[in-house]
């Protein structure tokens, strides 16, 4: 349903209060909490080991995405997109070239290849949508006019020109989202916020940005593609935890206190704009309770003797089931441990002469357990599909699995 036009909110006044109140003890604490435990959680492992799990958390984080948009993409489908094999059923390869084109973008941002602009800001929120958007086949930027029997064609980046409604919630005038994305960009400037105030507004330019709906899809995950970047450039977020995973596993109270924080003030004591300044401190305060929890989640997966141990239990078990070739763990332990060793090394690390130190190898290198961009290069954990739930036990939902 589009709105009536003497319905359409035009004064960019009109979402203020744009940051959660000032001198919030338990939001300042969230934040140093979360300060804390992202620098911990950065070490615990080698760095290549990190590099590898990010590439695992990429596809974990598209996942739960995903299904707070209402699409439930399962983990192999996700995985046998990144492989190139699509599914020919429409719908569901859809769902797999999303997925990818979701991957590829945190994988930028990750890597640093993301637009230097501020993550909390109009500029970046372009380039999110335009990177996401052009990865997509044309079939896909086809949409549904709420207002008409038409097609609206999805232009990567461009902002809306018409009127849309999302839920009870009527965003502004497409005539005017220039107006109110240059207040979103002022009021997010890190010139004029601290550190530790730019981690307590995170989820407030979460908030408001789908406030605005600056594009007539894609917001949802330009929202939290953002937050992610947001965290990253604080230096606070890494390729290794997603605040997507909390959001999903919370989908009912994330889209309840963000619809609340949508409501207007409740009364002359509930801040100065016409929004609910109680409303969007609460969002404030779940969103960052969510990023310590699934960094303590993270950390708690993550501890280097839980992960030796599952992986060493699960190599028993595939030996025991002839799938795997005995002297495996000694290799997979010795990825863990350094990051990378030289093929060379195998027989003296399985105990065997060289021909079969050189099989157990080859088969670990077949299954993706070991990885090596080429025949001769050092190997290194890999970490598949197939061992996911045994190795990172919860990371996905039991239906999942």
């Amino acid at each position: 349903m589009t709105p009536a036009i003497g319905s359409l909110i035009t004064d960019p006044t009109s979402m203020e209060p744009m940051l959660p109140s000032e001198g919030q003890r338990e939001l300042e604490d969230l934040a140093f909490n979360l300060i804390r435990k992202a620098s911990s959680l950065a070490g615990q492992l080698h760095p290549i080991v990190t590099s590898a799990i990010g590439s695992l958390v990429r596809s974990m984080n598209c996942y739960y995405s995903n299904l707070i948009e209402g699409h439930d993409t399962h983990p192999r489908d996700i995985d046998r997109a990144l492989h190139q094999d699509f599914a020919s059923e429409p719908k569901r390869r859809g769902l797999q070239l999303e997925a990818v084109a979701h991957i590829q973008v945190q994988e930028a941002i990750d890597q640093g290849r993301d637009d230097p602009a501020y993550p909390a800001s109009t500029a970046y929120a372009s380039w999110l949508h335009r990177e996401f958007c052009t990865r997509l086949p044309e079939e896909l930027l086809w949409l549904d006019d709420p207002s008409s029997t038409r097609l609206l064609h999805l232009q990567p980046g461009v902002l809306r020109d018409g009127e849309v409604m999302v839920g009870k919630h009527c965003p502004p005038a497409a005539a005017t989202l220039g107006a109110f994305l240059k207040r979103f960009d002022e009021a997010y400037d890190p010139e004029n916020l601290s550190k530790v105030r730019q981690i307590t507004t995170a989820a407030a330019a979460h908030h408001r940005i789908l406030w605005i709906h600056p594009f007539y899809d894609g917001n949802g995950r330009v929202a939290r593609l953002m937050s992610h970047a947001f965290f990253k450039r604080l230096g606070i977020g890494s390729s290794v935890w997603s605040v997507a995973r909390g959001l999903a596993r919370n989908v009912g109270r994330y889209k309840s206190l963000l619809m609340a924080a949508d409501e207007p003030r409740r009364d002359d004591l509930d801040g100065p704009g016409p929004l609910s300044q109680a409303a969007l401190d609460e969002f404030c305060h779940f969103f960052l309770a969510v990023c310590v929890d699934q960094i303590d989640f993270m950390r708690s997966i993550l501890e280097p003797t839980e992960i030796l141990r599952r992986i060493e239990i699960y190599t028993e078990d595939e030996v025991r089931a002839g799938r795997l070739p005995k002297g495996s763990f000694p290799l997979l332990r010795e990825a863990l441990h350094a990051g990378e060793f030289e093929r060379g090394q195998a027989a003296s690390l399985t105990g065997y002469k060289e021909r079969m130190g050189r099989n157990v190898l080859s088969r670990l290198l077949e299954l993706g357990l070991l990885l090596s961009p080429s025949p001769k290069a050092p190997v290194s954990l890999g970490f598949p599909v197939m061992v996911v739930e045994r190795w990172f036990p919860a990371l996905y939902p039991a239906a999942a699995r």
